[in-house]
């Protein structure tokens, strides 16, 4: 293996997770999505020799995945869906919690993630990058919008999310 393709690799390791979430936040079927993922893989490959360090790399990744997520949902607004959408997919437990823990967190999480879903686009894409652990000055970049308009959307989307989640508890 050439080491343009070890560096690839060793970046999909590092960062595929946070891509494939990326994806999964714009596309709800699994299969749709997993073809998203790849696209994305493709453009980061694309875009890796054009990498200037003046970005963090985590966030580069992420607004090519931004930008190649908007791209695909833009092109299936022009088409009719072909399946109903499902489910964000299994949510694997820590190997450390009980079966009990791990259901609980389990549950928890898709009632998060149903929440997420059901935001508006704008608010569900910034609460999606911070829930990845991005900051607002990151999250601000990857949507190419200022801090304090992802500091707003960050706050509006945790307000929604409370609301969701409190409705579903009582």
């Amino acid at each position: 293996m050439n080491r343009p393709e070890e560096e690839l690799a060793a970046l999909l390791r590092e960062h595929g997770a946070l891509i494939a979430r990326i994806a999964r936040s714009h596309e709800s079927d699994r299969g749709r999505a997993e073809e998203l993922v790849q696209d994305i893989h493709l453009a980061i490959w694309q875009a890796l020799p054009r990498f200037r360090g003046e970005a963090n790399l985590r966030t580069y990744v992420a607004r090519i995945a931004q930008n190649r997520s908007v791209s695909h949902v833009a092109r299936a607004a022009r088409t009719p869906p072909h399946a109903p959408l499902d489910a964000l997919g299994d949510v694997l437990p820590s190997e450390d919690a009980s079966p009990e823990d791990a259901v609980a967190e389990r549950d928890a999480r898709r009632r998060l993630e149903r929440a997420v879903r059901e935001l508006p686009l704008a608010l569900k894409l910034a609460v999606t990058l911070a829930l990845e652990g991005f900051t607002p000055d990151e999250v601000a970049s990857v949507l190419g919008i200022s801090t304090s308009a992802a500091a707003v959307r960050l706050h509006r989307a945790k307000a929604a999310l409370q609301e969701r989640l409190e409705e579903r508890s009582t």
